[in-house]
């Protein structure tokens, strides 16, 4: 009895004043391992990796607890393994997710991808070429003809078209309850600008962004045409099979056109994948989907948004802060506060997936996930 005693006096006494050893155990005991599949992924723990398993589990505790609102899925790779894997919201890894306009860098994947076969010429192929049979009907302007790719995927075409404007004609709302989407495109009028506004020549990089679903729309077109094959078998032949990536849900406008300007549903370990392979410069599993030299021009800024935020090729560039520390990324985004955020120098990348759509503060939330807990768990 007397030993039983003084074990139960020791113990107490670890736990009163010693919480650093007993933090220590747990963030040992608990690995958080993701689960393995057959899917392509070689599974590891969060420890292995250099992260705190215990501030991941901080992070579980406080999506849990509501503070963060309509989280669906977490997941994290580094150094090429499958580190972490959790979902919040009832589901499990085979859901698949509606990350809204991340699909546009992956239509950024498939013109690369288009372009290295030399089914497209180039980023500065015109548009208006592709679509003999629907030249503008409204608003003809003959600075139209000078539309590239590039000006589309980089959101800086002259055509009045702003999803961040209620008021502009080409806001992505108007879009949707036309038939057909790739002349709302083409009929919209060339954008004016106002003393208050930096013309092109005026802005960094030479281009003024203007953030256009219906241009990332029409490239679909485009890819359809330059390529002589419907998108969703050509990403199929091209892109998703080669990642081990089985199931897709595209959506379609009235006429059947896939929509490459968002909405297409992807599995939370297949997002992974697609940040993972540009992290790899273009290669899976040692076999190349996408030439390097398409990944690097795609991720370099070609505009710049505001003081925080350039972009690419249809991917975000911008720093995330912890703390004294800055951690560059570029990263696929989309509303709700979906992210796919790869961090080169950290050899990383994060999966943040959410339904939190067109509310205030939805892509600030998930940037809070992102600084005080996955970038944190690297400094603890």
């Amino acid at each position: 009895m007397n030993r039983i005693r003084l074990f139960l006096l020791l113990l107490c006494g670890l736990l009163l004043f010693a919480p650093p050893l007993v933090a220590q155990a747990l963030d040992t005991a608990q690995p958080l391992s993701p689960r393995q599949g057959d899917d392509g992924w070689s599974a590891s723990t969060a420890a292995s990796a250099g992260l705190s398993t215990a501030r991941l589990q901080a992070m579980e505790t406080v999506i849990r607890s509501g503070e963060f609102k309509k989280i669906g899925s977490i997941l994290i790779a580094r150094h090429g393994k499958l580190v972490y894997e959790n979902y919040f919201d009832g589901s499990d890894a085979t859901a698949l997710r509606n990350t809204r306009s991340a699909t546009k860098s992956v239509t950024d994947m498939l013109v690369g991808i288009a372009i290295d076969k030399g089914l497209l010429s180039g980023v500065d192929a015109p548009i208006l070429p592709f679509f003999p049979d629907k030249q503008p009907v409204q608003n003809p302007d003959p600075r139209k003809a000078k539309i590239t790719v590039e000006d589309f995927l980089t959101m800086s075409s002259l055509l009045e078209c702003d999803d961040w404007n209620d008021f502009s004609r080409g806001n992505e709302e108007r879009m949707y309850v036309i038939e057909d989407w790739i002349q709302f495109t083409l009929d919209l009028p060339i954008k004016g600008f106002p003393s208050w506004v930096k013309k092109p020549k005026d802005a960094p990089y030479g281009r003024s962004f203007s953030y256009c679903t219906a241009g990332a729309t029409t490239l679909g077109g485009v890819l359809e045409r330059a390529t002589k094959t419907p998108v969703p078998e050509f990403a199929m032949k091209n892109l998703f099979a080669r990642l081990g990536i089985q199931k897709v849900d595209w959506n379609f406008s009235p006429l059947g056109l896939a929509q490459t300007g968002g909405g297409l549903g992807l599995q939370s370990r297949d997002l992974l994948k697609l940040g993972q392979l540009y992290l790899n410069g273009g290669v899976w599993k040692n076999f190349r989907i996408v030439s390097e030299s398409w990944v690097k021009t795609s991720t370099q800024p070609h505009t710049r948004i505001d003081e925080q935020n350039e972009y690419g090729y249809f991917w975000w560039l911008k720093s995330f802060k912890f703390g004294e520390k800055s951690y560059a990324a570029f990263y696929m985004s989309g509303n709700g506060g979906n992210k796919v955020a790869v961090f080169p120098a950290l050899d990383m990348v994060a999966v943040l997936t959410s339904t939190n759509y067109n509310t205030r503060g939805m892509h600030e939330q998930t940037d809070k996930l992102l600084t005080d807990y996955i970038l944190a768990s690297l400094a603890q």
